[in-house]
């Protein structure tokens, strides 16, 4: 008797439902891709790279000292080895006072150049305060109201506000230079200055910020649990609420 309810029950058991060939290929696909895409992009952006700085650099290097003159087949990654022994040789020449010297003499030659001064200080510029390992360039990420009051951008703080737009902005509040990312290419975008209380920072940093620009919003990072739950500044961001209330 009881053998034969223990059958009556198994034959009442619902089949768990198992997906079809067609949908188990397409999550293999899927998978694969997840995984083998970031890495596959990686390779060829770094590949390209390589091929780009050889195709400048090998050029100018003479043939006696070229390894391909005497081998069959190329050396990719040869003209980025030379690229970076010629910048560390230049560098070291650079620090001492001949090397010094030589350089300023340049750039008082090419100051004296109306077009090319102006396009040289620029880049030096540039390259100095992104290069300056000591410089506190894009180190927070914030958030802003762009581009209108109720809607909330992430920017990356730069500096305080200075020069003649800090003297010019003397009457009004306390401004920081911010720069406000496009989505999906961060390289592009907006330089603002924006008052220092309407800035709310995050506690996220600038690499998370980028993941989540160039992402469109669907790579969110992941806070350590103890601000999971805490607004990087909530006592700033009431104060906005307020303004636009009033």
């Amino acid at each position: 008797m009881s053998r034969h309810k223990h059958k009556t029950d198994d034959t009442h058991k619902i089949a768990p439902h198992r997906p079809g060939a067609a949908t188990r290929l397409r999550n293999y696909f899927l998978t694969g891709l997840v995984i083998t895409g970031p890495i596959g992009i990686t390779l060829w952006l770094t590949w390209t790279f390589i091929k780009w700085v050889d195709g400048w650099v090998k050029p100018f290097v003479p043939k006696v000292y070229n390894p391909e003159t005497y081998l069959p087949f190329s050396v990719p990654g040869f003209g980025l080895i030379v690229a970076i022994l010629v910048l560390t040789v230049v560098g070291f020449l650079a620090a001492n006072f001949l090397g010094r010297s030589l350089i300023t003499f340049g750039e008082n030659l090419v100051g004296r150049m109306p077009l090319v001064r102006n396009i040289y200080s620029g880049l030096k510029q540039i390259f100095e305060t992104v290069l300056d390992e000591r410089g506190n360039s894009f180190t927070k990420a914030a958030l802003i109201e762009y581009p209108r009051k109720g809607l909330w951008a992430i920017v990356f703080i730069s500096t305080e506000t200075k020069g003649e737009v800090a003297r010019r902005l003397r009457d009004s509040a306390e401004t920081v230079s911010v720069f406000l990312p496009t989505t999906p290419n961060p390289t592009s975008g907006f330089l603002l200055f924006v008052p220092k209380e309407d800035v709310v920072e995050l506690n996220m940093g600038v690499e998370d910020a980028a993941k989540l620009v160039i992402s469109a919003g669907l790579v969110s990072p992941d806070l350590p649990e103890i601000l999971e739950d805490v607004i990087a500044e909530p006592e700033k961001l009431d104060k906005i609420r307020k303004r636009e209330d009033a």
